[in-house]
């Protein structure tokens, strides 16, 4: 299906793709840790909407 060649590109940019992310955001963690402190109340309160609208739609099924 893919060629030597390729799967050998895929596994270094892949690689390379990680640690570049991986450097970004250990350079931008003191930002972060400014800026996006409390960030996981927001995921919070998503996770809780997304359980309520899916306990919705059980009950009026039923």
């Amino acid at each position: 299906m893919f060629s030597q060649g390729q799967l050998v590109f895929a596994a270094l940019f892949f690689i390379a793709f990680v640690i570049a992310v991986w450097y970004a955001y250990r350079k931008d963690l003191p930002l972060h840790k400014i800026f996006y402190k409390d960030n996981y109340k927001i995921l919070i309160a998503f996770l809780g909407f997304i359980a309520v609208l899916f306990l919705i739609k059980i009950f009026f099924k039923r």
